[in-house]
């Protein structure tokens, strides 16, 4: 059974903490657009998301051909936290929204802040893998984002019925915000390393001198 180093799992830990967080909004989101928000409607909600994804896949490349250029990953490390920090602090703005155009702002930053956040974290990811676990690393994520998803759309609901939509993005920020932070605990590896990164073994796998 392959052991997975420290910056994959805390990237993979990371990330279930942000999922977790925001499942709890997806089977709510279109609920509290109509019935709370100025002006809310389905056709609203609709182009609430479409903005987000806009802002999110048009910035999303220019990032990403930054941090391929700027050589080490202090800079992948620098986008990675404060676009997470930014993103995860949407939620707590939505408690306090009430029109239409709050929501609209506040989605385009989001997607913005997401699009310094996803080429970032996969960078990151995919330079650490360790050599020969490529598949396992990707699926364990993916796992990872499974279960998170799974059981925060189901209590997502439960918590807005029984505590309100406040209570829910309340938590949603706390986790989010709780995934960045854990991020810290790799920042030594990520940007203290003076060499350049080489690609990881498993301990049974390391190649061999010929000499």
């Amino acid at each position: 059974m392959p052991i997975l180093n420290k910056v994959i799992k805390t990237l993979i830990f990371s990330d279930f903490l942000l999922q977790s967080g925001w499942g709890l909004i997806g089977p709510i989101f279109a609920i509290f657009i109509t019935q709370q928000i100025y002006g809310g409607s389905l056709v609203a909600v609709g182009f609430i998301a479409a903005t987000y994804w806009f802002f999110k896949s048009a910035v999303q490349p220019f990032i990403a051909h930054f941090l391929d250029v700027k050589k080490g990953e202090k800079d992948d490390f620098k986008f990675l936290i404060y676009g997470l920090f930014l993103a995860n602090l949407i939620p707590l703005v939505y408690i306090f929204s009430s029109q239409l155009w709050h929501i609209f702002l506040l989605e385009a930053i989001r997607g913005t802040a997401m699009a310094c956040v996803v080429p970032s974290w996969s960078g990151i990811f995919t330079r650490h893998i360790n050599k020969g676990w490529e598949a396992f690393s990707w699926s364990i994520e993916s796992t990872g984002v499974g279960f998170a998803a799974a059981f925060s759309a189901a209590f997502g609901g439960m918590l807005a019925a029984f505590l309100g939509f406040k209570a829910v993005f309340f938590l949603v920020g706390v986790f989010g915000l709780s995934a960045s932070s854990f991020l810290f605990l790799i920042r030594r590896q990520l940007i203290i390393a003076k060499k350049q990164f080489k690609p990881e073994f498993p301990p049974s796998e390391k190649p061999k001198s010929q000499f």
